[in-house]
């Protein structure tokens, strides 16, 4: 594992259709979980339509998305580190970690599911929010 969290931050708010330059690539320290807390390495973050109201400031069943902030969103991936009984390192879970490679998340707040069952990028769709809600 490298020491390197790389992130998509948001950089300004679209107007339009949005662009590369409204996103910025960041690498940050990758964060150290805390008590309670998993470290996600993720494999697939989610591009779902809510985002993008979320990159408004229009008011919504969801606050903005800051401006600079990760671009926030669920994520499948594999625990790599983890302080939260009941999820071992190894685990694969949805969490909403947001657009980085690495999140530390309260672990209460993961959903550990199996890669034997389906491909990972299947929760995110349809075994995941999209399927659900539909």
């Amino acid at each position: 594992m490298t020491d390197t969290n790389r992130q998509i931050t948001l950089a300004s708010r679209p107007v339009g259709f949005p662009s590369h330059s409204d996103f910025q690539l960041v690498e940050t320290p990758i964060p150290e979980p805390r008590e309670g807390q998993v470290l996600v390495r993720t494999a697939f973050v989610s591009v779902d339509p809510y985002q993008r109201g979320r990159m408004s400031e229009r008011v919504s069943f969801a606050a903005p998305n800051p401006v600079g902030a990760v671009v926030q969103g669920g994520a499948v991936g594999r625990v790599v580190e983890s302080r939260h009984e009941g999820i071992s390192e190894g685990d694969y879970v949805v969490a909403h970690t947001g657009w980085q490679e690495y999140g530390a998340i309260s672990g209460a707040s993961v959903h550990k599911v199996d890669p034997a069952a389906a491909p990972l990028s299947a929760y995110l769709g349809v075994l995941g929010m999209p399927g659900l809600t539909a």
